[in-house]
């Protein structure tokens, strides 16, 4: 019987102390447990794209878990033949995820939210329960949005996270007194984005909880054009968890088509 990986994603915000200490003992966890992939440590919370055997990355997922603050710390799953990543890296970084808005600290209270569920009901009935219309932000880099995204979602064509706030400003009049509903991969950008929306002046803010992957596990992708980008080996997915038909140039970050050289999904405008 052919070895079945357990790709892993998640993140936490939470006051995390002594880093060298935590990375030393995740380090040596991991490297037992022959898992692949990064962990980045920061003061604010934990960000991880990892991979492993599914045994291994089951109690991987325990000793994360273990770690205070990280208790309730929900894991993303997908499945591949292989490991998703070449190495094991834990890091020590400013942010788990590098936006430059010192003002904005997820550990002290989290963004609000909306569940896959609600949001596909939401883009069925074409307005949210309160009957604002809904728009949706893609909160991701060009490349990925190039891979798949939400049905007319906005896309603010940013190469880096931290350019959204100036690429947002130039949305502002078209949001006001709708529903927004940011999104990402798995949650980290979007949250993070929602929080300095709603410290900015927008109204009616959510992110999409649990982020695209947990969108796809729940509603089976309704209202998602073309597959969903991922950091890994598998380039993409579809909106069933599986490997998908993408592939990346890592050094360019360029994205197409394994099947058509050069086919793309059309960007979100």
């Amino acid at each position: 019987m052919k070895d079945t990986y357990l790709n892993l994603a998640c993140y936490q915000f939470a006051d995390l102390d002594d880093l060298p200490a935590l990375r030393a003992h995740l380090l040596a966890e991991g490297r037992r447990l022959d898992m692949r992939g990064t962990i980045l440590l920061t003061t604010e919370g934990v960000n991880v794209m990892l991979s492993g055997l599914e045994a291994n990355a089951r109690a991987f997922a325990a000793v994360l878990r273990a770690v205070p603050g990280l208790e309730a710390m929900h894991i993303k799953e997908s499945r591949s033949a292989e490991h998703g990543f070449n190495r094991f890296l834990v890091k020590i970084k400013n942010e788990t995820i590098t936006f430059r808005q010192p003002g904005i600290r997820p550990a002290d209270g989290r963004a609000a939210t909306v569940s896959p569920e609600t949001l596909a009901r939401w883009l069925d009935d074409g307005r949210d329960d309160d009957g604002r219309d809904v728009v949706i932000i893609d909160t991701r880099n060009d490349f990925e949005v190039q891979v798949g995204h939400f049905h007319n979602a906005i896309n603010p064509h940013i190469s880096k996270f931290t350019e959204l706030p100036a690429a947002l400003e130039a949305h502002r009049p078209q949001l006001a007194g709708k529903r927004i509903v940011t999104y990402c991969t798995g949650g980290i950008r979007c949250e993070k984005a929602a929080l300095w929306m709603d410290a900015h002046g927008y109204e009616n803010v959510v992110q999409l909880d649990g982020g695209v992957l947990d969108y796809f596990e729940h509603t089976g992708g309704k209202h998602w054009d073309g597959e969903l980008f991922v950091f890994d080996r598998r380039v993409s997915v579809t909106t069933d968890l599986q490997p998908g038909s993408w592939e990346q140039d890592f050094g360019s970050r360029t994205v197409r088509q394994r099947t058509a050289a050069a086919t793309t999904t059309p960007a979100a405008s």
